[in-house]
């Protein structure tokens, strides 16, 4: 019954809630990383981003106003992860708020000897355990355009969400049935100690060196580079590719001609 429920209200919100096609237009040609899609793939994108919208509200914090183009932009690329996945992975909280820049969060935390820490460093980005999605919409608007900046946020904030809903933001995602805990662990693990020897060494990476600051954040740095650079994340870590086609149920690297 359920099934059958959700299957009615799928249908209905993209019936009602269609994307114009200029829009829709208008928000591709902003990610180039998607002109590689093919026409079957953007369909199920655009299906999504109506649903993802439906479910969620992205909200102007500080005074900005998000236009529909802003709206469109941010869904596609949280959609983009999730396209062979479900929508459910984003369950646990309602709204992605959108600032007019950097913003800082004000974290306090005690440390084991009970002093204060607090944190007031700007950030471009936070996905907040259990509550919304927080961007800065100059470095959304900056990094949808991957050959340009070398990053992607909204893949790497939603990447984030992934991995949080198996818990802590620690590199390790639900896996669905068939992939092996132990061995996804294992090969994270070894790629991201290569990767820190090698930050370690002053090599200068074509890999975002944040991705050096926890296990957390090199799956989501590693997942920006699948979506946007896959031959790239193949070349430098072959294994963990494999692990991330199983696991998004996406080969990107095939969408690329070969050179």
């Amino acid at each position: 019954m359920f099934q059958a429920f959700r299957k009615w209200r799928r249908a209905r919100v993209l019936r009602h809630a269609a994307l114009p096609e200029a829009l829709w237009r208008e928000a591709l040609a902003a990610l180039p990383f998607l002109a590689l899609y093919d026409a079957a793939e953007l369909a199920r994108l655009r299906d999504l981003v109506v649903l993802f919208l439906d479910a969620k509200g992205i909200v102007g914090a500080r005074g900005h106003e998000v236009t529909p183009l802003q709206r469109v932009v941010i869904a596609v690329q949280a959609c983009v992860p999730v396209l062979n996945l479900d929508l459910s992975l984003y369950e646990g909280f309602e709204n992605v708020i959108v600032y007019p820049g950097e913003f800082v969060p004000g974290w306090e935390w005690e440390d084991e000897a009970g002093v204060v820490h607090r944190i007031d460093d700007g950030l471009a980005g936070e996905a907040m355990p259990r509550g919304p999605v927080v961007l800065s919409w100059p470095d959304v608007e900056a990094s949808a355009d991957w050959d340009e900046a070398g990053m992607n946020l909204v893949i790497h904030e939603f990447a984030h969400k992934i991995d949080m809903a198996g818990g802590d933001a620690n590199g390790c995602p639900p896996l669905p049935a068939g992939m092996s805990v132990g061995a996804w662990r294992r090969t994270l693990e070894a790629a991201y100690d290569d990767f820190c020897a090698r930050q370690d060494r002053g090599e200068d990476t074509e890999i975002d060196p944040y991705a050096a600051e926890s296990p957390g954040e090199f799956f989501a740095v590693l997942s920006e580079v699948f979506f946007a650079d896959p031959t790239l994340l193949r070349h430098e870590y072959g294994d963990v590719y494999a692990q991330f086609v199983r696991f998004y149920r996406q080969d990107p690297a095939l969408r690329v001609p070969p050179q």
